[in-house]
């Protein structure tokens, strides 16, 4: 798989989506492709799609996009897929409090690993149109969005609704900028040594 990775790099974005099972990732996946609401059924290995942009400031640029499964017996097979990543999205549903910190656990454990050190982190606040669904700032508190800031993870934070869109307008845009910055300064740190 690393040598798949190693290939796309050079010529666009290996983005990565991951989050608890049922938290939306694969709505996510397809609201960024088809800007539209594509109805899903669980994951039980991974997607992947390649989306080349034709607005806004990421227009022209490419994205290759892995959707991993998020059940608990497939969660150890993220590492493989973020191994080489440019930047991870994480797909929260807002509506489940009881498992905030499961997701927590699951995000710290993906973002702690020595091979997605300082990756730019994008979280989305999914379901973001159900009534029960609670705020970003109660998510960021929920996740300790700032103790990850601290570990000099770049990290965003999105209300949105993949089944309605709202939210989504900016993603690539957000994606792309995140990643240049970070690319620059891994180059920055290389050549420093």
């Amino acid at each position: 798989m690393a040598h798949i990775f190693g290939s796309l790099l050079a010529n666009g974005y290996h983005v990565v989506i991951l989050g608890l099972d049922s938290s939306g990732k694969t709505s996510v996946l397809y609201r960024l492709k088809l800007d539209e609401y594509v109805n899903t059924v669980p994951t039980i290995s991974f997607n992947t799609e390649k989306i080349k942009c034709k607005k806004g400031s990421a227009k022209g640029s490419t994205f290759k996009f892995w959707d991993a499964g998020g059940a608990e017996k497939l969660r150890p097979l993220w590492k493989s897929y973020t191994r080489a990543a440019d930047a991870i999205v994480y797909v929260v549903d807002s509506t489940e409090k009881e498992r905030f910190d499961e997701a927590k656990f699951e995000l710290f454990k993906v973002a702690q690993r020595p091979e997605t050190k300082g990756v730019p982190i994008m979280l989305i606040a999914n379901k973001q149109d159900l009534r029960q669904a609670v705020g970003v700032s109660t998510i960021e508190e929920a996740l300790t969005i700032p103790a990850l800031r601290k570990q000099q993870h770049t990290v965003n934070v999105l209300a949105g609704c993949a089944l309605t869109g709202e939210g989504f307008e900016d993603v690539l845009d957000t994606l792309k900028e995140i990643i240049d910055k970070h690319r620059k300064l891994l180059k920055q740190q290389k050549k420093g040594r």
